[in-house]
């Protein structure tokens, strides 16, 4: 099974104008699928650098707490460190959903009319 991706496309396509440019950002499509983006990115931003900070905040100043142990070796602070790394992933992995349902649609019609002139 090859896994190679195909030659690039010998078609031209259209390279727009800084006019077309600025109509395209000032459009209510573009408008929505910034809001739409921000709407999901900040807020999920916002609180996994919060998540973060707090993590810090009690390996800092809790380390009683954070050295409370839970099983065998295990304490509180090797679990969040581990759920740090957990949440990472399950951000990275919930973006890459979210992006290929609605940002990248919206995002690609609006290149593919850009670049065709539709």
């Amino acid at each position: 099974m090859a896994t190679e991706t195909p030659p690039p496309s010998k078609e031209q396509h259209k390279l727009p104008t800084t006019e077309e440019f600025t109509e395209v950002q000032e459009s209510a499509e573009f408008g929505e699928l910034r809001r739409s983006y921000r709407s999901f990115a900040f807020p999920l931003t916002v609180g996994f650098i919060a998540w973060y900070l707090l993590y810090v905040l009690l390996s800092n100043y809790a380390g009683d707490f954070m050295g409370t142990k839970v099983f065998g070796n295990i304490n509180i602070a090797l679990i969040l460190g581990l759920a740090q790394f957990l949440t990472t992933f399950l951000i990275a992995w919930w973006y890459s959903r979210v992006a290929a349902a609605k940002f990248d649609p919206k995002a690609e019609a609006i290149k593919s009319r850009m670049e065709g002139g539709a």
